[in-house]
């Protein structure tokens, strides 16, 4: 009898001193290694890839932000959203929420439409959006060319958020945002130069312009800086 008892009192005294251990460890020691190497190794990342302007936090390079004007009736959930054309428009997106360059970030929800590609509603919106694409981007002195129109331009990526646009989509918008903003087209074609990113490592994904990182630069030339 004693002898059981003492054996059951070893075990769950074994159990006990395991417990505290792994506890420590996984709960307090590595999550704190974890955390240092991060700050100290990956400091930017670690923070959400913060981008600052003016010296204020307006959102992350990893996460997309849409540009629009603001709503006639603000209380109104079914009024359709307005792009801002002054501004370098994002792929297209529900699930993103108005932009903290001009007014106030907030993000809704991720996600793809979830559709194939003979979907009537698919085909519906994609042809709705080319030629809103074709319509807001064709000025004075230069027109869109259905075909010029790239993918990414009527279509959202797999999570809902990218924060990127192709140079091809971002130079269809080159001279209406020149336009919008009184400014010369070669300054604007200059700004996405700067703003392209190439393939990682020279050969992994597409060049790419991270569409924030783009207006704010637009909004610093604007204003002189």
């Amino acid at each position: 009898m004693n002898s059981s008892v003492n054996s059951t009192a070893r075990l769950v005294g074994a159990a006990f001193r395991a417990l505290l251990v792994l506890t420590v460890v996984t709960g307090v020691l590595y999550p704190l290694a974890v955390t240092g190497v991060g700050q100290a190794l990956f400091n930017d990342k670690a923070h959400g890839s913060e981008i600052k302007s003016g010296g204020k936090v307006v959102g992350s390079e990893l996460i997309g932000q849409t540009y629009n004007l603001p709503k006639k009736d603000p209380d109104d959930a079914d009024e359709a959203a307005r792009p801002d054309l002054k501004w370098f428009q994002p792929r297209p997106s529900n699930g993103l929420g108005s932009n903290s360059v001009n007014t106030q970030y907030s993000l809704i929800l991720s996600g793809a439409t979830n559709r194939s590609g003979d979907n009537k509603d698919l085909i519906d919106w994609v042809t709705a959006a080319k030629a809103a694409v074709v319509k807001d981007n064709s000025t004075a002195t230069y027109t869109v060319k259905p075909s010029d129109v790239p993918a990414d331009a009527v279509t959202s990526s797999g999570s809902g958020l990218d924060p990127a646009i192709s140079p091809q989509y971002a130079q269809i918008q080159v001279r209406r945002v020149a336009e919008r903003n009184h400014l010369g087209v070669d300054q604007v074609e200059k700004l996405v130069e700067q703003h392209t990113d190439g393939r990682i490592l020279g050969f992994v994904g597409e060049p790419q312009v991270n569409v924030l990182q783009l207006n704010i630069a637009l909004k610093e030339l604007v204003n002189g800086g």
